[in-house]
């Protein structure tokens, strides 16, 4: 039986990440592969665009996925985001019944999409997503507000506008990131059984 790909994107902050290991919880059989794996090396971390699909080797990802749909190993990059570059030894991931994908850029490129079974969109309102990065950033990782807001402005804002938020038309379905986590994981894992994916545990 080949592996059910369920993909899930979403503007940064939308949740969309807690949403996948919140559901991911319920399967014990199942793996979860972030696009933020696939970041390129960044020589200045003040001025990169980090949400521009030229910042990650999609097509890195595409090709590790396609082994894990394939039911065999992917040796999947690991990237470091103190130092902002690859590790040099990348990780094993095994093929599992259930995979999820996750990244703000994953429903924007076309072969990707092309791998998925269920394809899933995380929508919340932009100043909520302002609101949860500000707090993100400055209280859980002690960057400087004024930075934050810069690069939300410089680059987080127009690339969600450009790539994001369009890939959105791309969704099977698409989920209110500001309703309770509870409700919305409840939701996919519902989504993931009726097309025919493996059954929660939960």
């Amino acid at each position: 039986m080949k592996p059910f790909v369920v993909m899930v994107a979403g503007g940064t902050a939308s949740g969309k990440t807690t949403l996948v290991h919140a559901v991911a919880a319920g399967y014990p059989d199942c793996v979860v592969l972030s696009h933020d794996r696939y970041y390129r090396d960044v020589l200045d971390p003040l001025t990169h665009d980090y949400d521009h699909p030229d910042a990650l080797d999609t097509a890195r990802m595409v090709a590790d996925l396609a082994d894990l749909r394939a039911g065999q190993v992917a040796r999947v990059p690991r990237y470091d985001f103190a130092t902002h570059r690859r590790l040099p030894e990348p990780e094993s991931l095994d093929p599992r019944p259930l995979i999820f994908v996750e990244g703000i850029l994953v429903l924007h490129d076309e072969r990707l999409r092309a791998l998925a079974d269920l394809c899933v969109y995380v929508h919340v309102d932009d100043d909520l997503r302002l609101a949860r990065r500000l707090q993100r950033d400055i209280v859980g990782r002690r960057r400087d507000p004024e930075g934050v807001l810069r690069q939300y402005l410089d680059t987080v804002r127009p690339g969600h506008q450009r790539f994001v938020a369009p890939s959105r038309f791309h969704a099977h379905v698409i989920l209110d990131g500001a309703a309770p986590i509870e409700v919305i994981a409840s939701g996919l894992a519902a989504m993931i059984r009726a097309r025919g994916g493996p059954v929660s545990a939960a």
